[in-house]
């Protein structure tokens, strides 16, 4: 057993005492997009939805307020913010005074905006749990996979004489975050029409993250150009929910021009 005192258990860690806008960190999406060939325009639409369950200031008098949030960044924006410097940003307001609800909205809302380099929206409150699951997982196919360093979007095949309409669903998807290395979990659900997916394929595809670094976002946009080129599906639809780290989850999505979003739900990992 190590000495406890050499340890990294209960070292301080410096949050900041007051806010400050300058600890968003943005990063730029084309860096990404380039290692998958996406430049402009982009092949689809979508947002990256933040649920953010740690949220509290001081109001005029000085007693703290509480509260949770949604954030929308639209996917097209110049700029995604990292997710370590988003935690610390939110933690800033909480020895700030603010004269109100609506100043706390109206600042996040302004900071995030120029963090992005588009508008960003943000609700107070979460979506609700989904009820059921309305995709057809795959997890349960017994199959062996022995390859974890990074996806291999060579697997990914379709039948051209069987075209389809359908929703599948993954709870397996895991991939490192490239700051920190720690892991990041998620539920990844495919909603397409067009050649039907071999669906052993695309779970090895998917368990293929699971050694991988990058960003949630950019690991969906991966999923949804590497399906859409493989599998050559009609529409396409990639959304994946990622469970909670320091107070936050990231939901993002990506589909072809035209699909309406996803309702936003939140699955019990959340």
């Amino acid at each position: 057993m190590g000495d406890i005192d050499h340890s990294p258990l209960g070292r301080e860690v410096a949050y900041p005492r007051h806010y400050d806008a300058s600890l968003l960190y943005p990063i730029p999406r084309a860096l990404g997009r380039a290692a998958i060939g996406v430049g402009a325009p982009l092949p689809f639409i979508g947002v990256d939805r933040w649920n953010a369950y740690e949220l509290s200031w001081l109001d005029p008098d000085g007693k703290p307020r509480v509260a949770t949030a949604t954030l929308r960044v639209p996917a097209d924006s110049p700029h995604l913010v990292e997710s370590k410097s988003l935690k610390l940003y939110l933690n800033a307001f909480n020895a700030t005074r603010f004269a109100d609800a609506e100043a706390v909205r109206a600042r996040i809302e302004a900071d995030l905006t120029q963090a992005a380099g588009a508008p960003v929206a943000m609700a107070f409150g979460l979506p609700p749990f989904e009820d059921a699951v309305d995709a057809e997982s795959i997890d349960a196919l017994d199959i062996a996979i022995d390859a974890y360093d990074a996806p291999d979007a060579a697997l990914l095949v379709a039948d051209a004489g069987d075209v389809v309409d359908e929703a599948l669903t993954s709870a397996l998807l895991k991939s490192n975050c490239p700051v920190t290395g720690q892991p990041d979990w998620a539920d990844v659900t495919l909603r397409y029409r067009g050649p039907r997916i071999d669906r052993a394929s695309l779970l090895r595809y998917l368990v293929g993250f699971r050694d991988h670094a990058e960003f949630h976002e950019q690991c969906v946009e991966r999923i949804f150009v590497d399906v859409l080129a493989r599998c050559r599906p009609h529409w396409l639809s990639v959304e994946a929910r990622y469970t909670r780290r320091g107070g936050l989850d990231i939901n993002p999505w990506r589909a072809t021009a035209g699909i309406d979003a996803p309702t936003a739900l939140r699955t019990l990992r959340q």
